[in-house]
């Protein structure tokens, strides 16, 4: 650690031995315990510093790893780094599922997700008197990256694609996790993944590259609030690199993470990042390097190799004995891990405050009412045309793909219960209704030999083959998924069918595990048969070389993998025409209400980006056949990202939005439809129209490409902060008051709701590019028919920074700001205007050493690290790379120009005005034999180098540069 507490520890190394001698014959206390680590009187450092002092070398080395081994010798048991728990206790058994995160954040309420938090942390506690494998306290969660781009697989994890929204929300969710009290935690939450990850395309080998204004005003501010606040234990570092240099080995983690707080951060690695510096990153040659150099940035935990440390240990003291690494390099890493075993309580009597939480807190009553009020919350009313609220006296029909089952994703939890939408509807009117998933039945024939493909019908299904039988075996339900992708439930026994490595079975409840191998594809010939593509998530993998096609591979008729030449060629005939039955379903119906939306495993996750964000085609098309059928029907669309539903959310009477919304999805849907609750969910992220509306997923410059509502100035299909109510809201006059604004807020309909009132600022002139709109605060407010409520929304001068490139620090600007206050960032309802008396950013001084990096504008050049251990450069990437420094006063004119560049030869020419501006001077570059390898280049400079211009540096050549002077 760089902080204060690790400088202070590095310099009390010297004196363990002493003090551990004095800590084994006498403790603190005539009537503490033993040792004085084991003294909860003691404050945290001098038990780290006494447990450290009595570890040997090799105790302390095994530490580093995910899986801490028990030291015996002193009582200590064994710990684990990353329980998953980002909506809920993952993968430990049936606890309580809330909504996904996204979901969560949808509420914009954080004080219900700090509640939420804490019971996710009592439930984890919960686990603790049993431990079952994978247990532990340090949690993996939340996930504060930014969703940047609405096709990120990974969408259903984060907040928002604003800073200051998941700031607060992932504050709320970790104060609860941990309990509020930073010196006994429940929990130790850990947010993912540090830094820029919002792209799963090539994961590990990608390089998110992040100006500074991006890096500083953006990316940075989604981690630092729960940092700052105490709401987080630390940070785990991405796969992906930032400015060419790979996460794992990032030093922010100690120079950046490490100055939001004064206490001790525990900071891990991804599962199998730490391998990947060697392997697909091949950035060091050695583990051993890899492992030395990510302990020097600020790593403290190796999530490597599954449960086998070795491979760790054997690096880390490689490291130690050719000199990479040094005895307190291993002592700091070690203290960061022992101070959060500390607060956790365990090596306190009975485990601390919260030792005593047991089994009995998962799944409670309390948590399941919890669960629905959260999944209530969350639900975004987009549509309505007075459709809403239901009556309850009227009849419902509830059909789609999701309407009678409840998908988990990757890090849910397993459901103790579920009750899906059609449940819900019929709980809400005390009576069963009408439903068909509205999805067609077929049966499968080989036209060559007229056999069916039939599954078993057992619970734990059969191998498929190919028989003569034509019966309930040969029936097989298709859900469409988009993208040409279906899954085949078997009618038979309803299971999934899915790739077992050697076969086809139907033996899964849903679509799941890492390869998601229960998808397929239906191509259909010009002949009007198909072939069966088996479409798992692996196909896609490079290791893959097996056929994709399905036949019968054994001499029984078993289906198997063939090449496409020996594919059979397949009729399907539709056995139940499923729009059809859905339309039956909601003929004569008061209500139709329709339930469309993704399959978590399919329609991208984590390793897998969305290609497309439009509704599968037969998804589509049901809704309009049921709308044809039945006017008042109802669209609830329910996944995790945003949709580009085109002309369908104008053609139906009301549309509702939610995320897979966990065990109490049905009931939660059904408060809203039937006006038990009033929908005041509010969308985290802009639904843009069209995926022509976005650039490269790979592109994270949000200034430049005009990413998110901030930058985005075309036409959304829904804006950021948008959502419907039941009621109507007047908004008053916005004042000024000490440290913020205050609005008053008038119900004005019939009905009692929640408001979710949103303040945003513009700042109207700048040096520099600013956003058209910024959120700064926000509050969701309860309000009675005709009550008014006086809303105060906290807002600093401080609040108005942004990063000055050409100094390096945050600056607020002298400028008049528009204030403005409304129930979404496109919905303003009041404003005003701050004049600020700030600063003026000064004229660009270039004859003080400057980075390249803090350029103002650029074309055709990549972020790249200047050195493997800090530092970023500039590398040119295409014949027109150009840089422009903005505003630079040449007074007097400098006839020199300087620059550090590395890497192949090539030539920085200094132009005036714009990149075909006059050319005042040209440096030429013999190039060098590495690109780490740096050298200073010099040129003379013309007369015309003077004033106040923009200047210009115009590179040719695969060459980087990392500063330069005019002089």
């Amino acid at each position: 650690m760089k902080g204060t507490t690790g400088r202070r520890r590095t310099t009390l190394v010297v004196t363990l031995a002493l003090i551990a001698g004095l800590g084994a014959t006498a403790p603190t206390h005539a009537d503490g315990p033993a040792h004085p680590f084991r003294d909860p009187r003691l404050p945290v450092d001098r038990r780290v510093e006494d447990l450290l002092s009595r570890l040997t070398p090799d105790e302390k080395i095994s530490l580093l790893h995910q899986y801490e081994p028990a030291v015996p010798r002193l009582g200590i048991k064994a710990f684990r780094t990353g329980t998953e728990a980002l909506h809920g206790v993952a993968w430990l058994g049936r606890t309580t599922v809330f909504p996904q995160a996204i979901g969560l954040a949808s509420t914009w309420d954080p004080a219900l997700i700090r509640q939420v938090g804490s019971a996710v942390g009592d439930e984890a506690r919960g686990f603790q008197q049993e431990r079952p494998a994978g247990w532990g306290l340090n949690l993996w969660a939340p996930v504060v990256n930014l969703l940047r781009d609405p096709r990120w697989g990974r969408n259903e994890e984060g907040y928002s694609e604003d800073p200051y929204l998941t700031g607060s929300l992932s504050t709320a969710y970790g104060t609860g996790l941990t309990g509020g009290d930073p010196d006994h935690l429940k929990t130790a939450p850990t947010l993912k993944h540090f830094l820029a990850d919002n792209n799963e395309v090539r994961r590990d080998t990608t390089s998110s590259e992040l100006r500074p204004r991006v890096l500083k005003e953006y990316d940075e501010q989604a981690f630092k609030p729960a940092i700052e606040a105490d709401a987080a234990t630390g940070v785990m570092s991405s796969y992906n690199l930032v400015n060419s240099r790979p996460n794992t080995v990032n030093p922010a983690l100690d120079d950046t993470v490490r100055s939001w707080t004064s206490r001790d951060l525990l900071n891990v690695t991804d599962a199998f990042a730490p391998g990947n510096l060697t392997g697909s990153q091949k950035y060091y040659g050695t583990q051993a390097e890899a492992d030395a150099a990510a302990l020097k940035a600020g790593i403290d935990s190796f999530t490597d190799n599954d449960t086998d440390p070795g491979p760790t240990t054997a690096a880390i003291k490689s490291a130690l004995s050719t000199g990479l690494l040094k005895e307190k390099d291993i002592d700091e890493a070690v203290g960061h891990i022992l101070a959060i075993r500390v607060r956790l309580g365990e090596f306190d009597p009975g485990g601390g405050p919260y030792g005593g939480i047991d089994a009995s807190v998962i799944n409670s009553t309390a948590h399941r009412t919890l669960a629905r009020r959260a999944a209530t919350e969350a639900t975004v009313l987009l549509r309505n045309d007075g459709t809403l609220p239901l009556r309850k006296s009227g009849s419902a029909a509830v059909v789609g793909p999701l309407s009678d089952t409840l998908y988990t994703d990757w890090y849910s939890g397993a459901l103790p219960y579920a009750v899906t939408p059609k449940d819900g509807v019929a709980a809400e009117l005390g009576a069963p209704v009408a439903g068909s998933e509205g999805v067609d039945r077929i049966a499968l024939k080989d036209t060559a030999t007229g056999r069916y493909v039939t599954a078993g019908n057992g619970d734990a299904g059969a191998a498929l083959r190919e028989t003569a039988d034509s019966g309930a075996g040969t029936r097989f339900d298709v859900f469409d998924w988009g993208s040409g992708i279906v899954t085949l439930r078997s009618a038979a026994n309803g299971k999934y069918v899915g790739y077992n490595g050697s076969g086809f079975v139907n033996d899964q409840a849903q679509p799941n595990g890492w390869f998601v191998q229960q998808q397929f594809a239906l191509e259909r010939q010009s002949d009007g048969t198909y072939l069966l593509r088996y479409a798992g998530y692996e196909t896609g993998e490079s290791w893959w070389t097996s056929p994709v096609y399905l036949g019968p591979a054994r001499i029984d008729g078993t289906l198997g993998l063939v090449g496409k030449d020996k594919a059979a060629h397949y009729a399907k005939d539709v056995v139940r025409d499923g729009t059809a039955e859905a339309v039956a379903a909601v003929k004569g119906k008061d209500t139709a209400v329709v339930v469309v939306g993704s399959m978590p495993a399919i329609n991208g996750r984590e390793a897998h980006d969305r290609t497309d964000m439009a509704l599968a085609p037969s998804q589509e098309a049901l809704v309009r056949a049921v709308r044809a059928a039945n006017p008042r029907t109802v669209v609830i669309v329910e996944n995790s990202y945003p949709t580009t539903l085109g002309a369908l959310q104008k053609e139906v009477p009301a549309l509702l939005w939610t995320s897979h919304a966990g065990q109490e999805t049905g009931h939660a849907l059904a408060d809203v439809l039937y006006g038990d609750a009033n929908p005041a969910g509010r969308l985290t992220q802009t639904w843009y129209r069209s995926e022509s509306d976005l650039p490269s997923i790979l592109d994270y410059d949000i200034i430049k490409s005009d990413r998110t509502y901030q930058y985005f100035e075309g036409k959304p299909l829904y804006p950021f902060g948008y959502g419907l109510s039941y009621t109507s809201f007047r908004y008053g006059e916005l004042k000024r008051v000490p440290d913020g604004y205050e609005v008053a807020v008038t119900n004005t309909g019939r009905r009692t709701g929640d408001e979710v009132v949103q303040l945003y600022v513009h700042q109207r002139t700048s040096r520099d590019q600013q956003p058209l709109k910024q959120l700064k605060a926000y509050s969701r407010v309860s309000l009675k028919p005709g009550e008014t409520k006086t809303v105060r929304l906290a807002l600093r001068t401080p609040d108005l920074a942004h990063w000055d490139v050409t100094r390096s620090k945050w600056v607020v600007e002298t400028a008049a700001y528009d204030v403005m206050v409304g129930s979404s960032s496109a919905d303003i309802r009041a404003r005003t205007s701050l004049k600020v008396r700030g600063e003026i950013i000064p004229p660009r001084d270039l004859s003080r050493t400057t980075r390249a990096e803090n350029f103002d504008d650029y074309r055709g050049i990549s972020l790249v690290d200047e050195s493997k251990a800090d530092g970023t450069a500039v590398r040119a990437t295409a014949e027109e790379s150009w840089l422009k420094f903005a505003d630079t006063l040449l007074e007097p004119g400098p006839d020199g120009f300087a620059a550090r560049v590395a890497g192949a030869a090539g030539t920085v020419e200094v132009r005036l005005g714009s990149p075909t501006g006059t050319l005042a001077g040209t440096a030429h570059f013999e190039g060098t034999s590495s690109p780490y390898a740096y050298e200073t280049v010099k040129a003379p400079l013309t007369a015309a180098a003077k004033g106040r211009r923009d200047v210009y540096l115009v590179l040719h050549g695969d060459l980087r540069l990392s500063t330069f002077s005019l002089r």
